[in-house]
């Protein structure tokens, strides 16, 4: 790395937007960035934005793929606003980014790629670099597929191939602007292109490219720093996805209960990296099946529930929908079976790659009959890892169903994870009958849980009839008396009440009563909570109660709620939370604050409608 010639201005914390058209690398060199900040100490959340079309026409507002990350010396719980660096490949990204940078913002762009026919598609009338548009920002528009030619048309590859890596000279330039070395970035190449070597100095000589042309700019009058965040707790960090924090969450949850962990899945967006994770690990015991649909799928791990397996399925919310006759075989076998929705964008096929609150009445309601499940729902990519374990446990411990709702922002989002020993989670008990228990009667009841045991199969004495149509009370034979069926279903759904026994109750976070609680849930909690600290610094009266637990819900809700004079619920869906509360706690008057955009929440726009609450008489 060249000796630098700008001054270095220290922050706190720095915003960084990637943005191209689809095949411009936006997600890798955006990753590759945040791993690099990850791995020199910085704090960091991301948010991959990326459209649904597989092929969406070249330069157009349609196939932009976006990644955004936010790096920082503090403890962070967002993505971050507005980007202080907005890194747009070509005037579609523009068009459609600028919205996301701040005034004054720095904003890169590969000015060869601001041709009168790019411009025109993109919406522009006249070329943006050249019109006064941009004069608010620093702009930098680098020649940068030129340069990234001359750079490499010695080195053996071609003009198609250098317009591909051409984001890797990009990658440089915002290295040379935040300080970074090329160690890890390097240690990359040389792993990714194993098999193809020629690209490895190919990629090396970009990164520098870029690195050393930006040192030559005279509109670079400074660069900047971001140091270390100062970690209170000593151990192993690394920077991770919520998709692959849930793989790891149950295989600590296998690991711990003592039973093999099975996946029968589809692929579905943007749930596929928990299967493609868990497939890697067959040294660990993982089981993993890619079935031929998403019915198929869940009705394996059924049956590999039934003989004994800690059974999981993974999906998102059309597949949830498919999945949804097997649930209830699931509730009606009173088996235990872990259901990952990583939640995208509805109804149908929605917006496949937006992220959005949107299956909670669906995991609650979307079965025939009387057919409870618990509910968990992670609060961020880390969280990921403790809320499928959670799951896991409760669902093994209480022999029913139960659905770990994630979402696509929190699921290919990440942050810096401490990776925690297995020996020091809580441990799991799966209720396994024994062989010849003479006290052994299929559906017989524990007296406090409700649950019954887990025969599994080929176990001595244990045989017992099993299937989807009504059990009879103890004995599990076929049974359509009407009273015995009022009985079972009266049963099914107080185990499932009963788990309030056994989850944490509810806290809030910051004083326990004032003028106004915020109540969230799932991947809201990092701009929620960002905002509400904010609000609190400023002298507001406000508080968090951010669920985690939604089915039962924890049993000092009720109270929590009563200590405040009013309650607003933010939710990324129209209220879906609302409605569950509003049948469980009728008494209370909730507010609303809705957003359907395929878009996380922004701090601003929730401390603007949290203020809005608080100053209404």
């Amino acid at each position: 790395m060249t000796e630098k010639k700008s001054k270095v201005v220290e922050l706190e914390e720095a915003v960084v937007r990637f943005a191209g058209d689809s095949g411009d690398g936006m997600q890798l060199i955006g990753n590759l960035f945040a791993d690099a900040a990850a791995l020199f100490g910085n704090e960091i959340a991301t948010f991959p934005d990326y459209p649904a079309e597989i092929r969406a026409p070249h330069n157009t507002i349609a196939g932009v793929s976006g990644f955004q990350a936010r790096i920082s010396n503090k403890r962070i719980f967002s993505s971050g606003d507005l980007a202080d660096l907005l890194i747009a490949m070509n005037p579609a990204s523009l068009k459609s980014n600028l919205k996301w940078a701040k005034l004054g913002a720095t904003i890169l762009v590969d000015a060869d790629a601001f041709d009168d026919k790019a411009n025109e598609k993109a919406g522009y009338d006249k070329n943006p670099l050249e019109d006064e548009s941009l004069k608010s920002y620093n702009l930098i528009a680098a020649p940068i597929s030129m340069l990234s030619w001359e750079t490499v048309k010695d080195m053996g590859v071609d003009l198609k191939t250098s317009n591909k890596a051409r984001n890797v000279f990009a990658l440089g330039i915002a290295y040379y602007l935040f300080n970074r070395d090329f160690k890890t970035t390097d240690e990359f190449f040389e792993k990714k292109f194993k098999k193809k070597p020629q690209m490895i100095p190919v990629n090396k000589a970009l990164l520098r490219a870029g690195f050393n042309y930006a040192d030559t700019l005279e509109v670079i009058h400074s660069t900047f720093k971001v140091s270390p965040f100062k970690k209170a707790e000593k151990g192993r960090y690394r920077n991770i996805t919520g998709n692959v924090a849930t793989a790891w969450g149950l295989l600590a949850a296998a690991e711990n209960s003592g039973r093999p962990l099975f996946l029968g899945s589809y692929p579905i967006t943007p749930a596929t990296e928990i299967l493609m994770e868990l497939a890697l690990h067959k040294s660990l015991g993982a089981k993993v099946f890619q079935a031929e649909d998403e019915i198929a799928g869940i009705c394996s791990a059924i049956g590999a529930s039934y003989a004994g397996s800690m059974a999981c399925t993974t999906t998102s919310g059309p597949g949830f929908s498919l999945k949804s006759e097997a649930i209830g075989l699931a509730v009606m076998t009173e088996l235990p079976l872990i259901i990952v929705n990583v939640q995208r964008g509805g109804p149908s096929t929605g917006l496949p790659t937006k992220s959005e609150q949107s299956d909670l009445l669906q995991a609650l309601y979307g079965r025939n009959g009387e057919g409870p499940v618990i509910i968990v729902a992670a609060a961020s990519p880390g969280d990921c890892f403790y809320a499928a374990y959670d799951a896991a446990k409760l669902s093994m411990e209480h022999m029913t169903p139960a659905v770990c709702l994630t979402d696509g922002y929190i699921g290919q989002g990440s942050e810096v994870f401490k990776i925690p020993k297995v020996k020091d989670l809580p441990e799991i008990h799966p209720p396994i009958a024994e062989a010849n228990d003479t006290n052994y009667k299929p559906y017989r009841r524990d007296a406090e849980t409700l649950v019954r045991k887990w025969a599994i199969p080929g176990t001595e004495g244990l045989r017992h009839r099993i299937g989807g149509l009504e059990k009879s009370d103890i004995i599990g034979n076929v049974s359509t008396d009407p009273m015995n069926h009022q009985l079972m279903c009266e049963y099914r759904e107080k185990k499932v009440e009963k788990v309030a026994d056994f989850i944490p109750l509810q806290k809030v976070e910051g004083e326990a009563k004032g003028d106004l609680l915020v109540v969230s849930w799932g991947g809201t909690y990092g701009s929620v909570y960002t905002a509400v600290k904010e609000m609190q610094n400023e002298g507001k009266s406000i508080s968090l109660a951010h669920f985690r637990n939604i089915c039962p819900l924890p049993k000092n809700t009720k109270e929590i709620f009563g200590n405040f004079k009013k309650i607003i619920v933010p939710e990324l869906n129209l209220g879906q939370f609302v409605k569950y509360l509003k049948i469980n706690f009728p008494e209370f008057k909730y507010n609303q604050f809705n957003k359907i955009q395929g878009l996380p929440f922004m701090v601003n726009e929730l401390k603007e409608a949290f203020n809005k609450i608080l100053e209404e008489k």
